[in-house]
Protein backbone atom coordinates (compact mmCIF):
# COMPACT_ATOMS: atom_id res chain seq x y z
CA UNK A 1 0.00 0.00 0.00
CA UNK A 2 0.93 3.39 -0.90
CA UNK A 3 2.37 5.45 1.47
CA UNK A 4 3.02 8.65 -0.27
CA UNK A 5 0.21 11.17 -0.05
CA UNK A 6 1.10 12.36 -3.85
CA UNK A 7 1.28 9.57 -5.42
CA UNK A 8 -2.05 9.13 -6.74
CA UNK A 9 -1.94 12.43 -8.09
CA UNK A 10 1.92 11.88 -9.62
CA UNK A 11 0.49 8.67 -11.37
CA UNK A 12 -1.73 10.64 -13.21
CA UNK A 13 -0.01 11.75 -15.83
CA UNK A 14 -2.67 12.98 -18.49
CA UNK A 15 -3.00 12.22 -21.98
CA UNK A 16 0.29 11.40 -23.95
CA UNK A 17 1.39 14.84 -25.22
CA UNK A 18 -0.04 17.24 -22.50
CA UNK A 19 1.96 19.37 -20.35
CA UNK A 20 1.37 16.35 -17.44
CA UNK A 21 2.52 13.58 -19.62
CA UNK A 22 5.75 15.42 -20.86
CA UNK A 23 6.57 16.74 -17.61
CA UNK A 24 6.79 13.14 -16.55
CA UNK A 25 8.56 11.45 -19.32
CA UNK A 26 11.50 14.43 -18.35
CA UNK A 27 11.20 12.58 -14.86
CA UNK A 28 11.46 9.15 -15.87
CA UNK A 29 14.63 10.17 -17.87
CA UNK A 30 16.42 11.82 -15.49
CA UNK A 31 15.74 9.81 -12.48
CA UNK A 32 16.74 6.34 -14.91
CA UNK A 33 19.74 8.49 -15.97
CA UNK A 34 20.97 9.42 -12.21
CA UNK A 35 20.46 5.72 -11.05
CA UNK A 36 22.24 4.29 -14.43
CA UNK A 37 25.30 6.81 -13.07
CA UNK A 38 24.97 4.87 -9.72
CA UNK A 39 25.63 1.70 -11.17
CA UNK A 40 28.04 2.44 -14.08
CA UNK A 41 30.59 4.07 -11.37
CA UNK A 42 30.16 1.41 -8.76
CA UNK A 43 30.51 -1.11 -11.50
CA UNK A 44 33.51 0.53 -13.18
CA UNK A 45 35.39 2.14 -10.76
CA UNK A 46 34.22 0.53 -7.29
CA UNK A 47 32.04 1.15 -4.13
CA UNK A 48 34.16 3.75 -2.64
CA UNK A 49 34.33 5.90 -5.49
CA UNK A 50 30.69 5.84 -5.75
CA UNK A 51 29.93 6.58 -2.29
CA UNK A 52 32.40 9.46 -2.30
CA UNK A 53 30.94 10.42 -6.23
CA UNK A 54 27.32 10.51 -3.87
CA UNK A 55 28.94 12.39 -0.67
CA UNK A 56 29.76 15.45 -3.16
CA UNK A 57 26.51 15.45 -4.36
CA UNK A 58 24.34 15.64 -1.86
CA UNK A 59 26.64 17.74 -0.08
CA UNK A 60 26.74 19.88 -2.61
CA UNK A 61 22.31 19.73 -3.17
CA UNK A 62 22.47 20.03 0.45
CA UNK A 63 23.84 23.73 0.55
CA UNK A 64 22.26 24.64 -2.31
CA UNK A 65 18.86 23.74 -1.37
CA UNK A 66 18.12 22.27 2.20
CA UNK A 67 17.98 26.45 3.66
CA UNK A 68 15.82 28.10 1.21
CA UNK A 69 13.42 25.24 0.61
CA UNK A 70 12.88 24.36 4.27
CA UNK A 71 11.41 28.15 4.25
CA UNK A 72 9.08 26.95 1.61
CA UNK A 73 7.42 24.90 3.44
CA UNK A 74 7.29 26.52 6.82
CA UNK A 75 9.30 24.76 9.11
CA UNK A 76 11.01 27.25 11.22
CA UNK A 77 8.43 27.01 14.10
CA UNK A 78 9.07 23.44 14.75
CA UNK A 79 11.94 21.81 17.40
CA UNK A 80 14.61 21.23 14.91
CA UNK A 81 14.58 17.35 15.33
CA UNK A 82 10.81 17.61 14.06
CA UNK A 83 11.42 19.81 11.43
CA UNK A 84 14.04 17.96 9.73
CA UNK A 85 12.19 14.87 9.58
CA UNK A 86 8.85 16.22 8.48
CA UNK A 87 11.42 18.49 5.89
CA UNK A 88 12.29 15.13 4.30
CA UNK A 89 8.46 13.53 4.32
CA UNK A 90 7.19 16.33 2.66
CA UNK A 91 10.54 17.07 0.13
CA UNK A 92 10.55 13.66 -0.90
CA UNK A 93 7.22 12.56 -0.80
CA UNK A 94 6.71 15.42 -3.49
CA UNK A 95 9.55 13.84 -5.26
CA UNK A 96 7.50 10.70 -5.67
CA UNK A 97 9.16 8.78 -2.95
CA UNK A 98 7.68 6.46 -0.75
CA UNK A 99 8.28 8.05 2.72
CA UNK A 100 6.99 7.60 6.27
CA UNK A 101 7.32 10.21 9.18
CA UNK A 102 6.78 9.50 13.08
CA UNK A 103 7.06 11.89 16.07
CA UNK A 104 8.44 10.70 18.98
CA UNK A 105 9.68 13.66 21.15
CA UNK A 106 10.32 17.07 20.38
CA UNK A 107 13.93 16.16 20.71
CA UNK A 108 13.37 12.72 18.54
CA UNK A 109 11.83 12.33 14.98
CA UNK A 110 11.71 9.37 12.57
CA UNK A 111 11.96 8.90 8.71
CA UNK A 112 11.44 5.77 6.67
CA UNK A 113 12.09 5.66 3.04
CA UNK A 114 9.92 2.29 2.00
CA UNK A 115 10.60 0.01 -0.50
CA UNK A 116 10.40 0.30 -3.74
CA UNK A 117 13.10 2.84 -3.13
CA UNK A 118 12.93 5.86 -5.37
CA UNK A 119 16.60 6.20 -5.94
CA UNK A 120 17.23 2.45 -6.86
CA UNK A 121 14.64 1.63 -9.38
CA UNK A 122 13.49 -1.63 -9.94
CA UNK A 123 16.69 -4.41 -9.52
CA UNK A 124 18.96 -1.62 -9.52
CA UNK A 125 19.44 -1.94 -5.60
CA UNK A 126 21.18 -5.23 -5.91
CA UNK A 127 23.97 -3.47 -7.73
CA UNK A 128 24.08 -0.45 -4.89
CA UNK A 129 27.02 -0.32 -3.02
CA UNK A 130 26.52 -0.01 0.73
CA UNK A 131 29.31 3.13 0.38
CA UNK A 132 26.36 4.78 -1.72
CA UNK A 133 24.45 5.00 0.92
CA UNK A 134 27.15 6.40 3.40
CA UNK A 135 27.61 8.93 1.38
CA UNK A 136 23.84 9.68 1.02
CA UNK A 137 23.65 10.07 4.54
CA UNK A 138 26.75 11.96 5.14
CA UNK A 139 26.40 14.51 2.40
CA UNK A 140 22.51 15.35 3.63
CA UNK A 141 21.61 13.82 6.75
CA UNK A 142 24.48 14.19 8.84
CA UNK A 143 24.87 18.29 8.22
CA UNK A 144 21.21 18.78 8.80
CA UNK A 145 22.17 20.62 12.13
CA UNK A 146 25.18 22.35 11.04
CA UNK A 147 22.80 24.41 8.19
CA UNK A 148 20.15 24.79 10.95
CA UNK A 149 23.01 26.37 13.54
CA UNK A 150 22.36 23.21 16.08
CA UNK A 151 25.69 21.26 16.83
CA UNK A 152 23.34 19.27 19.14
CA UNK A 153 21.51 17.78 16.08
CA UNK A 154 22.24 14.47 14.88
CA UNK A 155 20.84 11.70 12.56
CA UNK A 156 21.18 8.42 13.74
CA UNK A 157 20.86 5.40 11.11
CA UNK A 158 18.68 2.33 11.73
CA UNK A 159 18.56 0.40 8.91
CA UNK A 160 19.60 0.51 5.07
CA UNK A 161 18.51 -1.29 1.89
CA UNK A 162 21.28 -2.98 0.64
CA UNK A 163 21.37 -5.23 3.99
CA UNK A 164 18.12 -6.35 3.08
CA UNK A 165 16.51 -4.54 6.43
CA UNK A 166 13.14 -2.45 6.03
CA UNK A 167 14.43 0.19 3.45
CA UNK A 168 16.47 3.29 4.82
CA UNK A 169 15.05 4.68 8.46
CA UNK A 170 16.41 6.58 11.24
CA UNK A 171 16.04 9.28 13.51
CA UNK A 172 16.94 13.36 13.52
CA UNK A 173 17.70 13.18 17.40
CA UNK A 174 18.76 16.61 19.51
CA UNK A 175 21.65 15.35 21.80
CA UNK A 176 21.93 16.90 24.96
CA UNK A 177 25.55 17.99 24.01
CA UNK A 178 27.62 19.34 20.98
CA UNK A 179 28.58 16.96 18.41
CA UNK A 180 32.03 16.68 16.84
CA UNK A 181 31.95 16.19 13.01
CA UNK A 182 32.15 12.24 13.47
CA UNK A 183 29.27 12.00 15.87
CA UNK A 184 26.96 13.84 13.62
CA UNK A 185 26.01 10.38 11.60
CA UNK A 186 25.53 7.63 13.54
CA UNK A 187 24.55 4.11 13.20
CA UNK A 188 22.06 2.13 15.52
CA UNK A 189 21.59 -1.16 13.28
CA UNK A 190 18.44 -3.25 14.86
CA UNK A 191 16.28 -0.31 16.18
CA UNK A 192 13.24 -0.30 14.87
CA UNK A 193 11.08 2.74 13.10
CA UNK A 194 7.46 2.74 14.99
CA UNK A 195 4.45 2.77 12.95
CA UNK A 196 3.52 5.49 10.28
CA UNK A 197 0.57 7.32 11.31
CA UNK A 198 -0.45 8.91 7.91
CA UNK A 199 -3.17 11.28 9.86
CA UNK A 200 -0.39 12.46 12.05
CA UNK A 201 1.85 13.18 9.19
CA UNK A 202 2.52 16.52 8.17
CA UNK A 203 0.56 18.10 5.09
CA UNK A 204 0.95 20.64 2.68
CA UNK A 205 -1.37 23.35 1.88
CA UNK A 206 -3.71 21.83 -1.25
CA UNK A 207 -4.64 25.60 -2.37
CA UNK A 208 -0.60 26.36 -2.33
CA UNK A 209 0.66 23.02 -3.68
CA UNK A 210 -2.07 22.48 -6.79
CA UNK A 211 -1.58 18.97 -8.98
CA UNK A 212 0.28 21.41 -11.78
CA UNK A 213 2.80 22.57 -8.95
CA UNK A 214 3.33 18.64 -7.81
CA UNK A 215 4.10 17.65 -11.20
CA UNK A 216 6.61 20.33 -12.01
CA UNK A 217 8.12 19.65 -8.50
CA UNK A 218 8.60 16.22 -9.58
CA UNK A 219 10.34 16.94 -12.78
CA UNK A 220 12.23 18.94 -11.20
CA UNK A 221 13.43 16.72 -8.61
CA UNK A 222 14.64 14.16 -10.66
CA UNK A 223 16.64 17.50 -13.02
CA UNK A 224 18.51 18.71 -9.86
CA UNK A 225 20.16 15.00 -9.39
CA UNK A 226 21.77 15.86 -12.81
CA UNK A 227 21.88 19.07 -13.01
CA UNK A 228 24.35 18.67 -9.38
CA UNK A 229 25.52 14.95 -10.56
CA UNK A 230 27.18 15.57 -12.97
CA UNK A 231 30.13 18.34 -12.29
CA UNK A 232 30.26 16.50 -9.40
CA UNK A 233 31.09 13.21 -11.24
CA UNK A 234 33.60 15.49 -12.73
CA UNK A 235 35.03 16.70 -9.39
CA UNK A 236 35.61 13.16 -8.08
CA UNK A 237 36.53 11.24 -11.15
CA UNK A 238 38.43 14.24 -13.51
CA UNK A 239 36.79 15.51 -16.78
CA UNK A 240 38.09 12.15 -19.27
CA UNK A 241 36.23 9.42 -17.24
CA UNK A 242 33.55 11.29 -15.77
CA UNK A 243 32.47 12.48 -19.47
CA UNK A 244 33.00 9.13 -20.91
CA UNK A 245 31.42 6.80 -18.27
CA UNK A 246 28.74 9.15 -18.08
CA UNK A 247 28.32 9.54 -21.72
CA UNK A 248 28.27 5.43 -21.65
CA UNK A 249 25.25 5.56 -19.35
CA UNK A 250 23.48 8.35 -20.81
CA UNK A 251 23.83 6.33 -23.89
CA UNK A 252 22.41 2.84 -22.29
CA UNK A 253 19.23 4.99 -20.63
CA UNK A 254 18.38 6.55 -23.48
CA UNK A 255 18.21 2.89 -25.32
CA UNK A 256 15.96 1.55 -22.49
CA UNK A 257 13.60 4.23 -22.08
CA UNK A 258 13.29 5.81 -25.12
CA UNK A 259 10.10 3.81 -25.87
CA UNK A 260 8.81 4.54 -22.71
CA UNK A 261 9.34 8.02 -23.09
CA UNK A 262 8.10 8.55 -26.70
CA UNK A 263 4.49 7.37 -25.67
CA UNK A 264 4.42 10.04 -22.76
CA UNK A 265 5.62 12.78 -25.33
CA UNK A 266 3.18 11.73 -27.86
CA UNK A 267 5.04 11.54 -31.00
CA UNK A 268 5.72 9.58 -33.39
CA UNK A 269 7.72 7.83 -36.96
CA UNK A 270 11.28 7.05 -37.55
CA UNK A 271 12.80 9.58 -39.43
CA UNK A 272 15.22 12.34 -38.96
CA UNK A 273 12.72 14.81 -38.75
CA UNK A 274 10.58 12.50 -36.49
CA UNK A 275 13.89 12.52 -34.05
CA UNK A 276 14.12 15.85 -33.93
CA UNK A 277 10.55 16.61 -32.99
CA UNK A 278 11.07 14.34 -30.22
CA UNK A 279 13.86 16.43 -29.33
CA UNK A 280 11.84 19.15 -29.55
CA UNK A 281 9.00 17.70 -27.40
CA UNK A 282 11.84 16.97 -24.69
CA UNK A 283 13.31 20.59 -24.84
CA UNK A 284 9.89 22.49 -24.40
CA UNK A 285 9.08 19.97 -21.55
CA UNK A 286 12.53 21.19 -19.79
CA UNK A 287 11.55 24.79 -20.57
CA UNK A 288 13.71 25.52 -23.04
CA UNK A 289 13.21 27.15 -26.28
CA UNK A 290 13.72 24.60 -29.62
CA UNK A 291 13.22 25.34 -33.12
CA UNK A 292 13.23 22.44 -35.71
CA UNK A 293 13.38 22.32 -39.41
CA UNK A 294 14.65 19.77 -41.98
CA UNK A 295 13.21 17.06 -43.83
CA UNK A 296 12.69 13.16 -43.35
CA UNK A 297 16.84 12.40 -44.32
CA UNK A 298 18.08 15.29 -42.68
CA UNK A 299 17.23 17.86 -39.75
CA UNK A 300 17.91 20.21 -37.70
CA UNK A 301 17.15 21.04 -33.87
CA UNK A 302 18.87 24.14 -32.38
CA UNK A 303 18.01 24.57 -28.38
CA UNK A 304 18.18 27.67 -26.46
CA UNK A 305 18.19 27.84 -23.10
CA UNK A 306 19.38 24.87 -20.59
CA UNK A 307 17.22 24.79 -17.76
CA UNK A 308 19.19 21.82 -16.57
CA UNK A 309 22.14 23.52 -16.10
CA UNK A 310 20.56 27.14 -15.43
CA UNK A 311 23.46 28.63 -12.93
CA UNK A 312 26.03 26.14 -13.76
CA UNK A 313 26.96 27.80 -17.13
CA UNK A 314 30.79 27.47 -16.22
CA UNK A 315 30.69 24.29 -15.56
CA UNK A 316 33.79 21.49 -17.70
CA UNK A 317 32.38 20.93 -21.45
CA UNK A 318 32.46 17.22 -20.05
CA UNK A 319 29.19 17.64 -18.46
CA UNK A 320 27.70 18.43 -22.41
CA UNK A 321 29.50 15.29 -23.58
CA UNK A 322 27.66 12.87 -20.43
CA UNK A 323 24.40 14.52 -21.26
CA UNK A 324 24.83 14.26 -24.51
CA UNK A 325 24.93 10.33 -24.37
CA UNK A 326 21.27 10.05 -23.55
CA UNK A 327 20.40 11.91 -26.77
CA UNK A 328 22.62 9.33 -28.71
CA UNK A 329 21.17 6.57 -27.04
CA UNK A 330 17.12 7.28 -27.67
CA UNK A 331 18.36 7.86 -31.28
CA UNK A 332 20.09 4.27 -31.42
CA UNK A 333 16.73 2.85 -30.23
CA UNK A 334 14.52 5.54 -32.45
CA UNK A 335 16.30 4.34 -35.90
CA UNK A 336 19.98 3.11 -35.93
CA UNK A 337 20.19 4.02 -39.80
CA UNK A 338 20.48 7.79 -38.50
CA UNK A 339 23.42 9.64 -37.16
CA UNK A 340 23.03 12.90 -35.08
CA UNK A 341 26.09 15.75 -35.06
CA UNK A 342 26.64 17.88 -32.75
CA UNK A 343 27.25 21.81 -34.10
CA UNK A 344 26.46 24.77 -31.73
CA UNK A 345 27.12 24.26 -28.30
CA UNK A 346 25.80 26.96 -25.30
CA UNK A 347 29.09 25.10 -22.80
CA UNK A 348 31.20 26.97 -25.76
CA UNK A 349 29.61 30.17 -25.97
CA UNK A 350 27.50 30.04 -28.84
CA UNK A 351 23.56 31.38 -28.72
CA UNK A 352 22.45 27.64 -28.94
CA UNK A 353 22.82 23.75 -28.76
CA UNK A 354 22.31 22.45 -32.78
CA UNK A 355 21.80 18.87 -33.17
CA UNK A 356 21.67 17.22 -37.26
CA UNK A 357 20.19 14.24 -37.40
CA UNK A 358 20.86 12.31 -40.94
CA UNK A 359 20.41 9.14 -42.55
CA UNK A 360 23.76 7.34 -42.82
CA UNK A 361 22.81 4.43 -45.07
Amino acid sequence: MSVNPFKNVLAQSGAPGSTTARWKAVADLYHAYFTGLILMIASRKGGDAAGEWIFRTFRRQHHEKFLSSFKKLGLEHLPDAVAAAQYHYLSNSVGGAEVEYMYETDSKAWVHFCHPRWMYDGAALCGAPLQVSHGFLRGWYGHNGVSLGNPRLGFVCTSQDMTAEYGLAGYFQEFDHDLGPDERLQFASGEMAPPFEPAQAPQLNTDEWPEQRLHKANRNYAMEYIKTGLPELIATLGPGEAGALGNLAGNIIGRQYFWQIRERLGTTGDGALDFANFMAAMAAAQDDGVEVSGTDTDATVRVTGWRLMRGRESEHEAVFEAWNGLWQGCLAAHNRFLAIQIGDRMDYGDDAFEWRIRKVR
